[in-house]
């Protein structure tokens, strides 16, 4: 990796984690966004929560790709965890992108489309920001079931339908390499205690960390859907806190 490039990462405010792989904390909820970028393609993980961050990511990336190691110029595939408001509602803004996620997210994106737009108002978003966020929202084109691997060029990421857990429908990303590093999405939290909602499968979540743990191994680094990264044993530790759930 050349230092101008890393340089380039934390000047647009984003972490590297690995040398194809790096991921940006957003303001307001400190919801991780995930980049991972190939010799042809470019694998955005979650979109932010407006068009707006949609949109601020959309050019980010394109100024971190030119930087890259490959010809991709900008995102082509966008991985969606799961389908909270702050994790999908700026993936429409990556229009050219192949949007995937977990089996049965587009019924859940469809079908609550409105559930969305009034949980990102209760949680501060402006009105007409969530309105146009929702209503642009599109569903994934490939929804996981099991395993998919990506071929980027030069990197195989590998998406993996690892709930029911946080959600019905939770994907992961594994990146592979030394380190290897597992994106999470809220299946972690490390910035604050697991958040289990209406929606969550709270019996099943502890097994859900425990495919995440399967995928990734003992060596690699975890990234949580909000707060700094973490290690197999945090989520070891965080999977007898999830088994308290009920």
């Amino acid at each position: 990796m050349r230092r101008t490039e890393e340089t380039d990462w934390a000047a647009e405010g984003w972490e590297r984690l690995a040398p194809r792989a790096g991921r940006r904390r957003l303001p307001g909820w400190d919801c991780t966004v995930g980049l991972v970028v190939g010799d042809r393609a470019a694998l955005l993980v979650d979109a932010g929560s407006t068009l707006r961050e949609g949109a601020e990511l959309r050019e980010q990336t394109r100024r971190l790709l030119r930087g890259g190691p490959g010809r991709v110029r900008e995102v082509t595939h966008v991985a969606l965890t799961h389908a909270h408001f702050d994790h999908v509602m700026g993936a429409s803004v990556f229009g050219t992108a192949r949007v995937y996620g977990a089996a049965g997210i587009g019924a859940v994106l469809t079908a609550g489309r409105e559930e969305l737009r009034a949980d990102a108002v209760r949680h501060g978003v402006a009105p007409d920001d969530a309105a146009r966020a929702a209503e642009a929202l599109a569903s994934p084109g490939v929804e996981v079931t099991g395993s998919l691997s990506l071929d980027l060029g030069g990197l195989v990421a590998v998406l993996a339908d690892v709930g029911p857990g946080h959600t019905r429908n939770d994907l992961a990303v594994l990146v592979p390499g030394e380190p290897a590093v597992v994106f999470c999405g809220d299946l972690v939290e490390e910035s604050g205690e697991p958040q289990a909602g209406p929606d969550a499968e709270a019996l099943r979540w502890p097994f859900a960390v425990d495919r995440l743990l399967g995928l990734g191994g003992a060596g690699a680094v975890y990234v949580p859907g909000h707060g700094a990264v973490v290690d197999a044993g945090f989520l070891r530790e965080q999977r007898v806190v999830l088994g308290r759930l009920r």
